[in-house]
């Protein structure tokens, strides 16, 4: 047996050398093979990382890119960046296709209203009226609804849906629902900050075709006109809702205008129609500086002030077109009228000034003809049917008029005639008049009708 066992230890013991001698052998080629392998893998690693990092900054750029091209894509309020109604872009086409522009897209799904657009940071934002509430509505550049958020009711008396444009001021939105709901959010995400109802809040009553202003950012403030027994206008701290003046009454409900603030002599001041007048308030202190009588047919004062070198014009219906000029002293102001005519009554499709010379369609004078009008003197240019009634915006160098019937205009403000250069008619689907105003913004033209919101390339 100690043989035995003997010649089985013998036996293990060879095996043992041989299995060393091989695993000597053995583990040079294997770590020769792992490191081989190692290394490969580790190439394969670093190049697909390298291939992240570049495929990363390649995003970034085209991200970069992106935010180039849509940096031009400034239009954050209504008539625009300074409220005048005018584009400074170039470039764009000089006269259309017999069948209009090329149509980009269309979005629907806004809600009715006559609401237009307001456009930043690559987001379009409009309002409309969706089951008897408003809606507050962001699309991306491409049509593609990102989000939408109630502000309260929807208006369902005459004329039911949306009348003002959001405002956007960096990294907020504020909007007025035609019952007085103000209410602040985040432009990019909707997410409410503040709201305020300013009728319920400062005691006033609606107005028979209910508020249709487009709030006014002025540094901290933000501007609105709830009108009625306490105010005529207010300033809210635009990030908390608190107030920060409040101006005098003028003892009657606001108008339908949207304010525009000005500077003239060292004063500023916000400007606007209130139902049966027009008013001047400090933008600092808001001490109302003037208010004077303008009393239209119905109480339709809906025009947004146009402002140049210490005048200010004003048109409505039946009560016709007045300028004044803005008197200051020791902080003060007043105004003194210097013409007026009756040739020409807007409605409420707005106004430019050009040149010298505005731009503006009436209403129950000249039957609803656009109108060119001499600054200076008020003398009427001309007077002609073109696209017929409507509104209009101005961008390099030509007008776009849109009809209230969803005809399109192209002409050449000269005062000279009415210069119709290319025309066409948006599609039909949207419900009532087709009265949101245009807007002309990064080589495209924004038609809002009801429901849907046409864009048409015009670059």
């Amino acid at each position: 047996m100690t043989q035995e066992k003997r010649g089985f230890l013998s036996d293990s013991g060879s095996k043992t050398n041989k299995l060393r001698v091989i695993a000597i052998l053995a583990i040079p080629c294997l770590l020769g093979f792992a490191l081989l392998h190692f290394s490969t893998d580790a190439q394969w690693f670093l190049s697909t990382a390298e291939a992240e990092s570049n495929s990363t900054k390649l995003d970034l750029n085209d991200s970069a890119s992106k935010r180039s091209e849509t940096k031009q894509s400034f239009w954050p309020q209504f008539h625009g960046p300074n409220r005048d109604n005018i584009s400074t872009e170039k470039g764009l086409l000089k006269k259309w296709p017999k069948e209009g522009p090329a149509l980009l897209w269309t979005a629907k799904g806004l809600g009715h209203g006559y609401s237009t657009v307001s456009i930043a940071s690559g987001m379009i934002y409009t309002a409309g009226s969706i089951e008897k509430e408003t809606i507050i509505t962001a699309l991306n550049m491409d049509g593609k609804i990102l989000w939408q958020v109630k502000n309260g009711k929807g208006w369902t008396g005459d004329r039911p849906g949306t009348r003002g444009t959001p405002t956007i001021d960096g990294d907020q939105l504020y909007h007025e629902s035609p019952l007085g709901d103000v209410v602040c959010l985040q432009a990019r995400t909707g997410k409410k900050i503040w709201e305020l109802n300013i009728l319920d809040k400062f005691k006033s009553k609606n107005i028979n075709w209910a508020l249709s202003e487009s709030l006014l950012v002025d540094g901290d403030n933000l501007i609105c006109c709830p009108g009625g027994p306490q105010t005529c206008m207010v300033a809210l701290d635009k990030n908390t809702r608190a107030v920060v003046w409040k101006a005098a009454s003028t003892n009657e409900p606001a108008g339908y205008a949207s304010p525009i603030v000005v500077e003239y002599e060292g004063l500023r001041i916000i400007i606007t129609l209130t139902l049966k007048g027009m008013i001047g308030v400090n933008a600092d202190t808001g001490e109302l500086l003037w208010h004077v009588k303008h009393v239209s047919y119905a109480d339709e004062n809906v025009f947004t002030p146009i402002f140049d070198n210490g005048q200010v014009f004003i048109s409505s219906i039946k009560a016709g077109s007045v300028k004044w000029k803005i008197n200051v002293k020791d902080s003060k102001a007043s105004v003194e009228e210097i013409w007026r005519s009756n040739k020409l009554d807007n409605h409420h499709g707005g106004g430019v000034l050009l040149n010298g010379y505005i731009y503006s369609s009436s209403c129950m004078y000249n039957k609803g003809k656009w109108i060119c009008l001499d600054w200076k003197t008020g003398e009427m240019k001309y007077a002609e049917t073109g696209v017929g009634k409507g509104s209009l915006t101005y961008a390099d160098g030509l007008l776009y008029m849109l009809s209230e019937n969803r005809a399109v205009g192209l002409v050449r403000p000269t005062p000279d005639s009415y210069g119709l250069i290319s025309s066409f008619d948006i599609p039909k689907g949207g419900k009532g008049n087709s009265w949101a105003h245009p807007v002309v913004c990064d080589g495209r033209l924004y038609i809002r009708h009801g429901d849907f919101l046409y864009v048409y390339s015009v670059r």
